[in-house]
Formats: structure tokens, sequence, C-alpha cells
């Protein structure tokens, strides 16, 4: 039978499957008659197994047995939502009900079969299954870029220092010249990175942006240029990495000083040949990308002291543009106040708050240690919290008193006034751990002694984005 092909035109042969069953004998026919079918298959014995592999690996959907010895198919599904919503999870019994059909379907299963599988159904099913999460995946990316699509609105500033910036974009941004980014943590380089993309003849394709500090460095070869399926322990399906995403479009390679020099050498080669070769792979796969790189570290100190490539270095710095730390441009303070308290005012539903004069005046004073992104971050608070929550970090002692004086709202019944002082608490408790971590929700998660999902429900609430920290 011909292999299913995915709704946007891929076949069933790059689409990994997750089979879980605790037989072994039903685990092995159904896995070989999904591979028959075009599907890579990844199989698991069990429901914690499926976790660990889950965890390891990105399929496109899963086929569950729904009675198992250690774990039940329904409570997999749900564990499985817990951290990938929206995966497809197809269940199968060979002891099925009407009850049972409907519980499935109704907790978030996508399909329900009965055994013996009909493999001929599985693989429409899967085909369908594919072909949706696909499209959600796709649908999510646009939404992201659609989010951030706005020009320079949200590189706010009318200071000279950022009139030049703004102008060297346009300048730059129809070249494929690789552009090095310099400036302090929170001044906006990757804003600036998607500013240019945007402007350039390669906005139709998705920007694509790596944290060079984020990954560890046993894998970051691995992200960089993906790997073949058993190129390593753990590599139980065929990766694309980032340059291969990339093909056609913008490469953002955030805190690129951080690399380490085996990475910079083979970074270097990709840079001069337009080519990359897989981890364990013996082919080597063209690449079409423009790079934009930056960095908040001294490139030439760290060349001097051995720690960074000179040839990399001059490789990355054909067009050089420096972003101003905030505090060089207090004249951009009260536009930036404005734009943010308006943005997160309508966000939230909320009248925007009007920043009382001494607070101004601090905040001209502060050394704004995390740039934009921190006033960014003190807007939301202030709309969401009122300006007491803000003031101590400011300083100053009209503020100081500002904020004492609003930490207790008499006016308020206890329950409530309580209610208020814990979401203030929580919500500092959160940014502040969120900031520590660089939004690394597992570890912020592990530091606060709750669970993941707990944690992305309380940011939720108080409007916590992971991105902001990162």
């Amino acid at each position: 039978m011909t292999a299913p092909a995915g709704g946007d035109g891929r076949g069933a042969a790059d689409a990994l499957v997750l089979l879980v069953d605790d037989d072994p004998g039903a685990r092995k026919v159904a896995r070989a008659n999904l591979a028959l079918e075009g599907f890579e298959v990844l199989a698991a014995s069990s429901g914690s197994e499926a976790l660990a592999r889950l965890a390891e690996s990105d399929p496109l959907a899963v086929v569950s047995d729904l009675k198992m010895p250690d774990m039940d198919g329904i409570a997999l599904m749900e564990r499985i939502h817990a951290v990938r919503p929206g995966l497809p999870v197809v269940l199968v019994t060979a002891h099925a009900t009407v009850e049972t059909a409907v519980q499935a379907m109704r907790r978030g299963a996508l399909h329900y079969l009965t055994k013996p599988i009909r493999y001929e159904e599985l693989a429409l099913v899967l085909q369908h299954a594919v072909a949706q999460e696909r499209g959600r995946r796709d649908l999510v990316r646009l939404r992201g870029e659609l989010e951030r699509a706005v020009g320079f609105e949200e590189m706010v500033g009318t200071s000279p220092a950022m009139r030049e910036v703004f102008a060297l974009v346009e300048q730059v941004a129809a070249a494929d010249a690789t552009v090095l980014l310099r400036g302090e943590t929170g001044t906006g380089k990757e804003l600036v990175a998607r500013a240019i993309h945007r402007r350039s003849p390669r906005r139709d394709r998705p920007f694509v942006a790596v944290n060079c500090s984020a990954i560890p460095r046993e894998l970051i070869e691995s992200e960089f240029f993906g790997h073949e399926k058993g190129a390593f322990t753990g590599a139980t399906a065929r990766r694309v990495g980032r340059f291969e995403q990339a093909h056609g479009s913008t490469l953002f390679l955030d805190e690129v000083g951080d690399l380490d020099l085996g990475i910079q050498a083979k970074l270097l080669r990709v840079l001069q040949e337009h080519e990359i070769t897989r981890v364990g792979g013996a082919r080597a796969v063209p690449v079409d990308v423009r790079i934009v790189a930056a960095t908040n570290r001294d490139l030439e100190a760290r060349v001097k002291d051995g720690g960074f490539r000179d040839d990399l270095y001059y490789r990355l710095d054909v067009i050089p543009l420096r972003l101003p730390p905030l505090r060089e441009r207090p004249g951009d303070l009260p536009v930036l106040l404005e734009h943010f308290l308006r943005s997160f005012a309508e966000r939230y539903g909320r009248p925007a708050p009007v920043p009382p004069p001494e607070l101004l005046a601090a905040a001209r004073a502060y050394p704004w240690p995390g740039n934009v992104r921190e006033l960014r971050n003190l807007c939301e608070r202030a709309v969401l919290m009122g300006w007491a929550a803000v003031a101590p970090i400011l300083g100053g002692t009209a503020a100081a008193e500002a904020s004492a004086a609003a930490l207790v709202d008499l006016s308020l019944p206890l329950l409530e006034a309580r209610q208020r002082l814990v979401e203030r608490f929580e919500r500092e408790y959160l940014t502040r751990l969120l900031r520590e971590h660089r939004g690394r929700i597992g570890e912020v998660a592990r530091a606060a002694g709750i669970a993941e999902r707990n944690l992305y429900e309380k940011m939720k609430a108080y409007g916590l984005s992971r991105e902001d920290y990162r």
C-alpha cells in the first residue's frame, strides 16, 4: 500500500510516531505494519517508558494500548498532554465499550480503535493526526511570528542613538551580509534581528533563533547541524538542525560569544562552505542562511585571550551594530513608559496607570541593569499591581513611602486584602526565579517546588512569559 501523505505534501516517511504497548508480540506486529505504511516508529513497553521517550524525542502522534499495568492509556494521555498540549493520541483496546470510548474522546483522545487492529485504518487515522499536528505547530509558529512582526514598534525611541540604529537596520536589511549586534542584556538585540529579517528578501521564510548559551555543550553540534538516527545514545530519530531549518531564511545566533572553540571551528566552516554535515552523517547538505549574531561579551578581548577565534570574529563582524543601554538614552524613558503601559493596559483590559512625578524622577536616576526588558517587565507589573509594586525597585524616599502606604489596602475586606498580598508575593517570587534561571521552566519549577503545569498556570495568571527572561 502506498504510504500516506501528510496534508502539507510531506509523506509519512518523516513522521515519527510513538507506539506504546506492554505486549511484546503486539508491539512487534504493530511496529512492522506501521513501518510498512511509511511511518517511523518509536516503541515503548509502558507508560513510564513512553514518557521517557517523549522527553528525548519529538513524535507527531502517539498510539497507545488502553490497558497497561503501570499506567492505563487515558492516564498516559493526560500526562502527555500536560507536557505536550494538543499532541494527537490514538487509543487502542481489546475490551471496547461505548462508555470507555466516550470517556477516551472526552478526555482528549483523537481516535479510539479496537483490536484486532486494521492497519490500513490506523494508517489513515495517523495520516490525519500527523497532518493535524503539523498544521497546529505551523499555526503556533505563525502566531508567534505575527505577534512579533511589528516593525520598529517594539524598538521605541527618539534619541539620536536609536535613530542611528533604525537607519542602519533599513540600510543593511536587503543585503545578505552578516550582522554582529553588540549590546548589554535586555537592549533588544533579538528585536533588531527580527526587524532586519522582516525587511529582507527572506521575510517570507520563518525567522530561526537559537540561544548559544542555553544549550548544553554536548548537544550544541546536534542543535546547530542536526543528527542522523543512531548517531549517539538517545538519537532515536533523525533531527534537522537549526541551519537546515533556516535554509533560505535568517538564523539569529544569540550570545555567540559563549560558544566554545570546538564548535566555533565548525561554525566557521559552515560560513565559508555554505554546507553542513549532520552528526553521524556522511553527506554534506547545502544551506543558504543569512546570519545575524549577537553578544554582550567583549569579543576583541576574548580573541586576545584565546577564547574566541579571530577568523570567526572577522567573519561575523562584517556589519557591526551597537545597541545603546537604556541609561545612555534617558530621554527615551517617557515614550517607552507610555508605549509599554498602553500595550499592557490593552492586553489586560485595564486603564493605563500614569506614573507619578517622583517615580519618573527615580526612573531617570535608576541605572537600569536589565535595560528595556527590565522596564517592560516593570510596566507590566505596574498595570497589574500598581506603582507601589514598582517603586521599591527604582528606589528613592518618596517611592519607598508610596510602596509602604500601598502595601495593605485597608479599604478592602480582610480576605481580599490578604489575597492581593499573596498575589503580589507570588508574582514577585516567580519573576525573580525566571530572571535567575533565564526563563528555563524546568529549573524554575524545581526551584519553586511545584509542577511545571502549575507553574505555567501561575505564569499565565500573572502575565509572565519565559521569553522575557531568556
